[in-house]
């Protein structure tokens, strides 16, 4: 039987995650497929707009077989880290094959690219990019005299890179993207996150587009600036937090006060060394309180299951023992993941409105 894994933020759920599971259905048949699945908040330092449980009881009736949780410290950083502890946590499960969306469908040349960025002079070459004043993304294109700039495949050499580095015996496979994750504007049936985003919030119906529009949460802006405004201006070493070097945080404090909303606060801070999307991550860092010192104090020491089916469960008796680290139902706050677990689920339910909480505490998988 094949063992597929997935790894999926569900930002929210849409016709193009369910084309992704029932093309795998099609390929592999018999296969029982495993989802790592981001939380509250996302790997660009977006808040996720479903929330942990509904994105997981949604992943059960679509065909997944095991839910993982992706914890907040690794789930909200930078691609490298985001995916190679989404491929650690799979291999532990025993997956042989992970199977992602991809711009380009061309595995042969992301694998490449990822073998490349292995090479031992790679991060010097990067390294003397970053240097001129460039961010990251285009040094690395520079680096590897190429261009490559579409979000699945970026994330699919991250994926590969991780499987290479830690000579797991995963394939990656690759199923062709049918829309561009930057459009927002087109009406086609299938159509990316961000497009569903921008309609919800201009009051659009996005029903055409998921099954699970009731379910979509109205995000706080108003306040989520309020509360990084209240943060920046009264912490008295903002360089402690993730994310936060090379005196960025004097450019916050600056444009703090001069900015009405973080999207406005971004565009102030952006420059050709911090994108968009790093920006957004530090933000969401600081919020949560997430240190240097406690990032790097953190390893992979559980996996925690947020919901299985029959076909899950007998899997997981039949192969849990065989990980070297914990694969449990329930997590004990004596992890340090999971205490920043828990705050991300405090601030989330400030900026939504809701309970999760209560979920959180719970600590229950969801059994279909």
């Amino acid at each position: 039987m094949d063992v597929i894994g997935i790894i999926c933020e569900y930002n929210p759920f849409h016709n193009g995650h369910k084309y992704h599971i029932d093309k795998i259905k099609e390929l592999y048949p018999d296969s029982l497929i495993i989802l790592v699945l981001n939380g509250y908040f996302l790997e660009r330092g977006e808040v996720s707009v479903l929330t942990k449980e509904d994105k997981t009881k949604i992943a059960l009736e679509n065909n997944i077989d095991i839910v993982l949780e992706h914890p907040f410290v690794f789930g909200s950083n930078s691609a490298d880290i985001f995916a190679e502890s989404s491929v650690i946590m799979l291999n532990h499960l025993k997956v042989n094959k992970i199977i992602f969306g991809s711009e380009s469908n061309d595995i042969e040349t992301l694998t490449k690219i990822a073998k490349m960025q292995l090479e031992e002079d790679f991060h010097q070459k990067v390294k003397e990019h970053l240097k001129k004043g460039i961010n990251y993304p285009t040094a690395l294109n520079k680096s590897l005299d190429t261009e490559l700039n579409t979000p699945n495949d970026l994330l699919g050499v991250a994926y590969i890179k991780a499987i290479l580095k830690n000579n797991f015996d995963i394939k990656p496979i690759t199923i062709k993207r049918t829309n561009s994750y930057h459009d927002i504007k087109s009406n086609n049936s299938i159509v990316s996150a961000s497009n569903i985003r921008t309609k919800f919030k201009n009051k659009q119906s996005v029903d055409k587009y998921t099954s699970y529009a009731h379910l979509i949460q109205n995000i706080n802006e108003e306040l989520l600036f309020k509360l990084l405004k209240y943060k920046i201006l009264t912490e008295p070493n903002l360089n402690k937090y993730l994310s936060i070097d090379e005196g960025i945080e004097y450019k916050l404090i600056k444009e703090i006060n001069n900015a009405s909303s973080v999207e406005e606060l971004i565009m102030k801070v952006k420059s050709k060394r911090y994108t968009y999307n790093r920006i957004r991550r530090m933000l969401i860092h600081i919020l949560i309180g997430l240190t240097k010192e406690d990032k790097n104090q953190i390893d992979l020491e559980y996996i925690k299951v947020l919901g299985f089916n029959k076909k899950g469960q007998e899997y997981l008796k039949k192969h849990k023992k065989d990980s070297s680290i914990p694969i449990t139902r329930k997590i004990s706050t004596e992890y340090l993941a999971q205490r920043y677990e828990l705050k991300a689920s405090l601030l989330y339910d400030l900026l939504t409105e809701n309970n999760t909480y209560e979920f959180e505490l719970k600590n229950k998988p969801i059994i279909k």
